[in-house]
């Protein structure tokens, strides 16, 4: 990690971590996701039917459609609340924070492309997409749904640090690591702070 004097001395954290080893991604990515609770109170998610948790999220095969147009409608900030409610929530992941990301990776349209080919509400990229077990990454509660399971599994990796969280979904946690904070790409850097100025924004009384 990068000493105290190259790092913001404010730590932002993210509250509610849940255990790393309560992630699981171990078999095929399409099949519905359920929800566990152990003796000890550790949660779990898994693909695995066979765990009798309670289904928190049902997937479908991808296929094939046409594409549609982009959605510049003014509705569309809040025509995902509920999804975005209940992933803050199963994940623990603040929702202020899930709307900022939303906000700067998308600006909430469900259909956009990047030219490295995120994609979607959160610009999952389809390799992101397949490991948090996501068949359809154009459809807004899926896209959602993956993109808070991977803010979690960052949340989890990086102990809560929010910058180091912002910064891995961005430029990948291999690259966080590898440079022991936020990577010194202009990118990653101008995304932190935006990212964190909408979330103030998200949380500021209105």
């Amino acid at each position: 990690m990068a000493s105290p004097e190259t790092r913001n001395p404010k730590r932002w954290a993210l509250l509610g971590a849940v255990p790393a080893a309560a992630l699981t991604f171990a078999g095929p990515s399409q099949a519905d996701i359920y929800k566990t609770v152990g003796a000890d109170g550790v949660i779990s998610f898994t693909n695995s039917k066979a765990t009798h948790g309670k289904l928190v999220m049902r997937t479908e095969a991808e296929r094939p459609r046409v594409r549609m147009p982009s959605d510049a409608s003014p509705a569309r900030y809040g025509r995902y609340d509920d999804h975005i409610r209940e992933a803050s929530a199963l994940y623990q992941i603040p929702e202020g924070l899930v709307r900022a990301v939303i906000q700067v990776e998308s600006d909430f349209d469900p259909r956009a492309v990047s030219p490295a080919n995120a994609r979607g509400l959160m610009q999952l990229m389809p390799e992101t997409a397949e490991r948090m077990l996501v068949t359809d990454i154009f459809d807004p509660r899926q896209n959602i749904f993956g993109g808070v399971r991977y803010l979690r599994v960052l949340a989890n990796l990086f102990n809560g640090d929010i910058e180091l969280t912002i910064a891995g979904y961005n430029a990948g946690e291999g690259a966080v690591m590898r440079y022991g904070g936020i990577p010194p790409f202009p990118e990653t850097q101008e995304y932190v702070k935006r990212v964190l100025a909408q979330y103030r924004v998200n949380r500021s009384p209105r």
